[in-house]
């Protein structure tokens, strides 16, 4: 067993001074230990023991690269050492759950394994396999074409059948498909209906990509679980979300690494959208916190300049647009375990899972503790 020693636990339920005592994958206990026989104690005096980061939305067999769609061709080899690469960096970086929301083939589901198997180094991951999008729809070229009810049931089913934890579709266009139109609504009411109730029957989580207004009612009223982007959410967007319970993956990131990075060989056509998305993102978030959208940590990460070791910084975006820091971190661990359907993470408790960071300082009050985490838990590893 191992204990931390003298540090302040901070969670979603509060501060708190007291030791962290681990065993194996699971924390055994918080509050004093100083009595514990343990194998190793680690003094942790003068810092903040906090849950691990929980990325629910990511892309791990992209790079970052300037031109996301430059990835067709290569093989699945090639993606898979890069997903491998990917999970590491997250890991070191304070991640401790991750979500991919759309890979080739079955590399995220195969990552999964991988991970879990102690194969290759990263956070525990969920894979939604392939995308459900309309024939050349936004990212059409990694993801499951299907038009219509019948076709959409059925390419939800092969996800399933794959071992899909998630099922996530496009419901409108996107920034980084040429001749995707952002804000048009892509699959259909219809097909949205079909994709929902399939999934819900095997009980498992559903995403849309959304950034267009109508395509994120769609969305909603078809009882989607979570609206990714969210970009062009208007009021009676938000309030519909509100009163759902939908939530709201924002993947700020995503729009940072375009708009900072506009001259670094980014397509014209994707800094253009991307600016457009940028500037109606103030206005989004202002409807969602007046509404009380619930909020889920999600990067987007593999998309231009929005690196995978990265991902805290999201939470200080979140902060730049009106959340305070105590919602940063929920978003990033009781919501996003929630969103997930995890009831082993989010918290520092008794039979939770030990995914813990370390931090110099205390995230309440400064959100910018996050990308400087001084030790690593992932399962009771220390990874970093």
């Amino acid at each position: 067993m191992r204990l931390l020693e003298g540090g302040t636990v901070v969670d979603a339920d509060g501060v708190l001074d007291a030791d962290v005592l681990i065993d194996g994958d699971t924390i055994e206990l918080v509050g004093d230990a100083s009595d514990a026989t343990v194998d190793e104690r680690v003094d942790v005096s003068g810092q903040f023991v906090v849950p691990g980061m929980i990325d629910t939305h990511v892309h791990l067999m992209m790079d970052a690269r300037p031109d996301a769609e430059s990835l067709q061709g290569d093989s699945e080899a090639t993606m898979a050492y890069r997903a491998a690469e990917n999970l590491r960096k997250q890991a070191k970086a304070g991640v401790t759950t991750t979500r991919d929301l759309g890979a080739a083939e079955t590399l995220a589901i195969d990552a999964r394994e991988a991970v879990a198997d102690g194969q290759i180094l990263g956070p525990r991951v969920q894979s939604a396999g392939k995308n459900v999008v309309m024939t050349g729809g936004h990212g059409h070229w990694f993801g499951r074409e299907a038009d219509g009810p019948h076709e959409v049931r059925k390419a939800v089913r092969e996800q399933l059948k794959a071992g899909a934890d998630a099922i996530k579709c496009m419901a409108t266009g996107g920034v980084l498909t040429t001749g995707a139109q952002t804000g048009a609504p892509e699959l259909t009411p219809e097909e949205l209906e079909a994709l929902v109730d399939t999934a819900d029957a095997a009980g498992v989580p559903t995403a849309a990509h959304c950034h267009g207004t109508q395509g994120i009612k769609n969305a909603v009223l078809a009882g989607i679980d979570s609206v990714e982007h969210g970009t062009f959410m208007d009021e009676q967007a938000a309030e519909l979300m509100a009163d759902r319970d939908t939530y709201w993956v924002p993947t700020l990131s995503a729009l940072k690494g375009i708009v900072e990075n506009r001259d670094a060989g980014i397509p014209e056509q994707a800094v253009e959208k991307g600016e457009d998305a940028a500037q109606r993102m103030a206005a989004a978030w202002e409807y969602a916190l007046d509404a009380g959208v619930p909020i889920a940590m999600g990067t987007d990460a593999g998309t231009p300049f929005n690196r995978h070791e990265d991902a805290a910084h999201e939470l200080a975006y979140m902060v730049e647009y009106g959340l305070d820091a105590e919602g940063a971190l929920e978003a990033a661990t009781v919501n996003a375990a929630d969103l997930l359907g995890l009831d082993d993470t989010g918290l520092i408790e008794k039979g939770h899972r030990s995914d813990l960071l370390v931090l110099p300082e205390n995230p309440l009050e400064d959100v910018l503790a996050w990308q400087s985490p001084e030790q690593v838990y992932v399962a009771g590893e220390q990874v970093r």
